[in-house]
């Protein structure tokens, strides 16, 4: 099921107003099923989702993430296990999904991603300004 967001959340939820909350979730696409088959509503995304909807405000001043969280640094730590790690407010600065892929090419101190598309081709970088 597609997730209801925007004009159509709002009109669906009003639809719906005999259901409880969760099952109004439900209905908007607001859940995930698990590896064991079990669904689970998700409601804090269905009402953060309907605020936003609605155009509510909640924040006096909007953060670039959207959440007031910490503000990106550009630096990350090499993790106790050797991973390291690119935190989600540089994925989505830079319109990265899940599943997207990348080539990666080892210098003597550097490490360069080369995101790869559909075809397996490298995406050309774009310059910036």
């Amino acid at each position: 099921m597609e997730v209801l967001t925007g004009k159509a959340l709002v009109e669906k939820v009003k639809e719906l107003e005999h259901l409880s909350k969760e099952e109004k979730a439900r209905a908007c696409g607001y859940y995930s099923v698990t590896k064991n088959d079990v669904e689970r509503v998700n409601m804090m995304k269905f009402l953060n989702a309907l605020i936003d909807a609605e155009g509510i405000q909640l924040d006096s001043t909007q953060s670039t993430n959207g959440r007031g969280g910490r503000n990106a640094s550009y630096r990350i730590t090499v993790q106790a296990n050797g991973n390291l790690l690119i935190g989600s407010a540089y994925t989505k600065q830079m319109g990265l999904n899940p599943g997207d892929e990348f080539h990666i090419s080892l210098g003597r101190k550097h490490i360069h991603l080369k995101q790869i598309d559909a075809d397996g081709n490298e995406v050309a970088e774009e310059d910036e300004d």
